[in-house]
């Protein structure tokens, strides 16, 4: 019998052919970074949370993370306050977010297909200003906005508020990129060749495929108008247009001769965030729609 037979045998009796591989070892330092990124964004919710609950005096002589037993009297007591002045506020900031995450994706996305699709003179210039746009704050821009708009006595108004957050370099350059990739270009030749025209080659082909991209522009939007706070704080003066930001912030101020005011202030921005974790979770099946579709794309 030859070396490399018994060689071979000993290997066989030494390593089963059927035993699974080893297990690889978790990174735990990933682990570790992910867990306290997850406790730096969670333990202010929590904090929320429990101060909301609390009366004004256990606000401020209880242990911080410990729930307290008043959450549904300060709901009540912040419905009740100057005739239910922050569910007002909570209107319109949703009209506000609403319908200019609406037009800003409207907007957007047309710009975007036409940016991505469509060859003319200047595009790329046209491009590249609105992705230089993307790198200037938008604090900038509040003062110049607010000077515009007083020029045509809208300020104060809910166009003043409006108006401004049509428009999004963020937005049309997300746009752009998906159109360009979510879109053939050869899909868009078979439906000229067969008498589309270019609306309904909109309609029809580009906004479908485009629906998740849409969606996040959507999402990006209308949570950056949510939570605005500068262009509404410069903007409008009449409290009954205020935003659910500019609202509390009044209420705030109030605060520093009225300490009962806190619990309010607390529990109105604890509800503030219930609508958007509800808009996250009702549009986040348009993203698994869209992942499970491109993993069966051949």
């Amino acid at each position: 019998m030859s070396t490399s037979t018994i060689y071979g045998s000993r290997l066989a009796h030494q390593v089963p052919a059927n035993r699974p591989p080893a297990p690889r070892r978790a990174a735990k330092l990933p682990t570790v970074v992910l867990l306290l990124g997850a406790a730096y964004c969670l333990l202010p919710i929590l904090w929320v949370i429990t101060a909301a609950s609390k009366t004004n005096g256990q606000l401020f002589s209880s242990f911080t993370l410990a729930p307290g037993t008043a959450l549904v009297d300060n709901v009540v007591d912040l419905s009740e306050y100057q005739g239910g002045v922050y569910w007002q506020w909570i209107l319109n900031t949703a009209l506000y977010a609403g319908v200019g995450a609406v037009l800003s994706t409207v907007v957007s996305g047309l710009t975007g297909y036409t940016l991505a699709k469509y060859r003319f003179p200047g595009r790329s210039a046209v491009f590249n200003v609105l992705l230089a746009g993307v790198l200037v704050p938008t604090v900038v821009l509040a003062i110049p906005q607010y000077l515009l708009l007083a020029k045509f006595q809208l300020t104060d108004t809910y166009w003043s508020v409006l108006l401004p957050s049509i428009l999004s370099p963020y937005g049309i350059y997300l746009a752009r990129i998906y159109a360009a990739a979510a879109i053939p270009d050869s899909l868009i030749e078979a439906a000229r060749t067969d008498g589309a025209g270019e609306v309904r080659i909109v309609t029809s082909i580009a906004t479908p495929a485009m629906v998740p991209g849409l969606v996040t522009v959507f999402l990006f939007q209308f949570v950056a108008i949510w939570n605005n706070f500068l262009l509404p704080f410069i903007m409008l003066t009449s409290d009954r247009k205020f935003p659910v930001t500019v609202g509390l912030y009044t209420l705030l101020n109030q605060g520093n001769t009225t300490p009962v005011l806190y619990t309010l202030v607390i529990t109105g921005a604890l509800l503030s965030i219930l609508p958007l974790v509800v808009l996250f979770l009702t549009l986040q099946r348009y993203w698994r729609v869209d992942l499970l579709s491109g993993a069966v794309k051949g």
